[in-house]
């Protein structure tokens, strides 16, 4: 292994200071991430994946499609960078956090036939990322409510 200093790594590459350099992203910005890329690809007609729920689990996760809604996905830089791995059914179950019943509900032939529109494909994502956010309560919220009840408990502001 060959050592340099930072003058000369400065001659070949960008050094960030730690403040600049971008945190890892949410899952949300994740998923807002994809929608953006296939916005990006407009009315394009984008594949379907072939009655993915008949499959079985070990055949579903390596399942994938040339100029699919997963296969623009992993041509998206930045979620490579954060780790994207493929673009199967269970690389990108995995790396976006979300179930194969919602990937199905995204890019499934039965809800679209054999193509898509490829914004149609980003507003299903959109509309995932959206519910989730409105189903989780931040942490702070929960620890900041639980010691406020708990309080209001304690002073009898509030019944047992």
């Amino acid at each position: 292994m060959e050592h340099k200093t930072r003058n000369q790594i400065r001659d070949v590459a960008d050094i960030l200071p730690s403040y600049l350099q971008t945190l890892p992203l949410s899952k949300r910005e994740r998923l807002e991430l994809w929608a953006e890329a296939l916005e990006r690809q407009g009315e394009r007609r984008l594949r379907t994946l072939l009655e993915i729920e008949y499959l079985p689990a070990a055949k579903r996760a390596l399942l994938r499609a040339d100029d699919s809604p997963l296969s623009i996905a992993f041509s998206e830089p930045r979620l490579c960078a954060e780790g994207l791995a493929g673009d199967t059914i269970g690389d990108v179950a995995a790396f976006f956090g979300v179930s194969e019943r919602q990937l199905h509900d995204i890019v499934c032939s039965c809800r679209s036939g054999d193509t898509m529109l490829a914004q149609t494909a980003a507003r299903r994502i959109r509309a995932m990322a959206t519910q989730e956010a409105k189903h989780k309560p931040l942490p702070a919220v929960r620890v900041f409510g639980t010691r406020l009840t708990a309080a209001l408990t304690a002073i009898g502001l509030l019944p047992l």
